[in-house]
């Protein structure tokens, strides 16, 4: 069986307390992702999704460790944002589809400060489901489950974050990428950059 969307909040809760976070310092309230570092750390980030359930053995925790794989996707992409202007990355090999595909039947969605309700009610999940289905075959592991931020000027915390599929993942962060909204955090992370370098040549 494939790990999916879906794990129990009390997965999730316990995510957010893993000493993988720590204290932002531009929000008493958002935690920040320690980033990982070297591209084998990137490597093994990128692909920890893409493991079946049952890789994990029998562990009594398994939620908990596919929760911390999750986790790792959502560092990695956090900070390729931070660190490159995301008008120029590319997520997939199918941007332009996806791009396209997502605002041809998500015209109106509001995508700079998410509405959970516009994923994960009923009437919102009948009107995904075709959508998603279109990219099996064409993205790998189109469903299975990863982190997404309800406010794209913040960062991954337990507030800020919701369950997704993949696919879902990808649709929002490409128009956001496209659209200017994760800018913010981009800007945002070369004022602090810029600030502490600053900081240390002042002394």
């Amino acid at each position: 069986m494939r790990r999916r969307i879906g794990s129990p909040a009390t997965a999730f809760s316990t995510l957010f307390a893993f000493p993988l976070w720590r204290r932002g310092s531009t929000s008493g309230r958002c935690l920040e992702p320690v980033f990982a570092e070297g591209p084998g750390e990137l490597l093994s980030a990128a692909h920890a999704l893409s493991l079946p359930a049952e890789a994990y053995g029998n562990d009594p925790n398994i939620e908990m460790v596919w929760a911390m794989k999750a986790m790792q996707h959502a560092e990695v992409y956090y900070n390729l944002i931070s660190s490159v202007d995301p008008l120029f990355l590319r997520l997939t090999k199918v941007d332009d589809q996806i791009y396209s595909e997502f605002r041809e039947n998500f015209g109106k969605l509001k995508i700079d400060v998410l509405d959970p309700e516009e994923l994960k009610s009923e009437p919102a999940k009948e009107k995904w489901r075709p959508f998603c289905m279109k990219f099996n075959g064409i993205v790998e592991d189109y469903n299975y489950g990863t982190l997404l931020r309800l406010d794209c000027t913040q960062g991954y915390s337990e507030e800020n974050t919701i369950f997704a599929t993949r696919i879902q993942f990808f649709a929002i962060e490409i128009a956001r990428n496209r659209e200017g909204y994760n800018r913010a955090v981009y800007n945002s992370a070369q004022q602090n950059g810029a600030a502490e370098k600053d900081s240390l040549t002042s002394r």
